[in-house]
């Protein structure tokens, strides 16, 4: 057995793959193990498992598939593999990513060590001000379920010199997929939402980073998301038209030409941003693009529906995760005038949240009086009962303000934002 399967099998690996894959969650399997379940399951398993991996004779189990609808129609096709699949996939890539990292272009961004979305558009916005502000913006089908395995897995090859790896690996790709029960083989593609396809994806577009690299064009990838910029229309209409068919041609992989197109950088949604020129500086810059701000809006929406009955230290925590983690990945963009204005609305949606929780009419004008108000607008706004639109304009339920609300523990969107 070679040494390199043998350092993915070590305990010190496995653990760390064990304590990862545990960290993550997330849902079983086909063979219904959860993930607080394995370790039992490890403990009866794991050293046949191993043996069987030394020997070639591990067999993968079939993932399980989930569609996830995506917003402007369609589905995305996820592949949920085992727990103990899924611990052994991480293993593998823990020590793959060593050896395949020095060979990744510097312009590749996505899932890799100390690389992250907002690198790649902060490198892009540096091309459109140095004046390349044409994009060629690819899309490529399918990407995960069109992946040609034997060019993928001779990629593979290529880099870790290692016919015991490059087995168990192909195993995986092969290993098929339970769809409403029916099995069916993978002879193409690499699934979407195991610990292995990340990584893969990277070998295998690593190839085109490697042409763009050689014309001396200007680009940034994220995973499958990849644009490149140029000085004029002429030069982006020609470069679209050549590394679309290098792409088809030499990955056989298919670029979606009703979606890959040429545009500005005002028409550009990358990575969740938009762009934008301003005049002050003529500077291009990012913000979140209209379609990320509609999304958020959603959500907190969902979260603040006053038909939802839960405790309000728990609506508010489910808020703060989804606020934090939005401002997080969108604060190199500007975006203060949206979020003063969601501010303004997510409060009223609270008051409204508030005002349905006093139900009666005696708890309301009690809580309205004891933030403040004086007789007559506390009677005023509990004349309006379950009216909530109405309610929620009046002078009375303005003093659930945005310090009464903070001391609740709610996050103020545009305060964090500018911390």
């Amino acid at each position: 057995m070679s040494q390199l399967l043998e350092e993915i099998l070590s305990r010190e690996n496995m653990l760390l793959a064990y304590k990862r894959v545990k960290a993550n969650k997330g849902a079983s399997g086909i063979d219904g193990i959860t993930v607080e379940e394995i370790d039992g399951y490890l403990r009866e398993n794991w050293a046949e498992i191993r043996e069987k991996i030394r020997k070639r004779k591990y067999q993968p189990q079939p993932v399980r598939r989930v569609e996830i609808p995506k917003p402007n129609g369609g589905v995305r096709k996820l592949g949920i593999p085992t727990v103990i699949d899924r611990i052994i996939e991480q293993a593998i890539a823990q020590k793959l990513i060593p050896i395949t990292e020095p060979h990744f272009s510097e312009y590749s961004y996505g899932f890799r060590p100390k690389r992250r979305a907002q690198q790649a558009v902060i490198k892009l916005l540096e091309y459109l001000n140095d004046g390349y502000e044409y994009i060629v913006d690819i899309d490529l089908e399918k990407f995960f379920d069109n992946v040609p395995q034997d060019k993928l897995m001779t990629l593979v090859g290529k880099l870790i010199h290692d016919p015991d790896t490059e087995s168990l690996i192909s195993k995986y790709l092969k290993a098929g997929v339970m769809v409403r029960g029916e099995y069916e083989e993978t002879e193409k593609g690499t699934p979407q939402g195991g610990n292995l396809s990340p990584l893969l994806s990277n070998i295998m577009l690593n190839e085109l980073d490697m042409e763009l690299e050689s014309r001396g064009l200007h680009f940034v990838r994220y995973a499958d998301d990849c644009v490149i910029t140029v000085g004029s229309s002429a030069a982006a209409n020609r470069v679209m038209h050549t590394v679309t068919n290098w792409i088809e041609r030499k990955l056989g992989l298919k670029v979606n030409m009703t979606k890959t197109k040429v545009t500005r950088p005002g028409g550009l949604k990358y990575l969740g941003f938009g762009f934008w020129k301003d005049s002050k500086d003529g500077k291009w810059k990012a913000r979140p693009h209209q379609d990320s701000v509609a999304k958020f809006k959603r959500k907190l929406k969902g979260l603040t529906k006053r038909s939802w009955s839960i405790l309000m230290d728990t609506r508010i925590r489910k808020l703060n995760e989804v606020i934090r983690g939005w401002i997080n990945y969108f604060k190199i963009g500007s975006m203060r005038q949206n979020l003063k204005r969601i501010d303004e609305r997510l409060r009223t949606r609270m008051r409204i949240v508030i005002w349905k929780q006093w139900k009666t009419r005696e708890k309301r004008y009690w809580g309205l009086r004891k933030l403040g108000a004086p007789e007559w607008m506390a009677r005023q706004s509990v004349g309006f009962g379950d009216h909530y639109q109405a309610v929620a304009k009046t002078t009375g339920l303005h003093l659930i303000n945005k310090e009464i609300l903070a001391k609740r523990g709610l996050l103020c969107c545009l305060d964090y934002y500018l911390n």
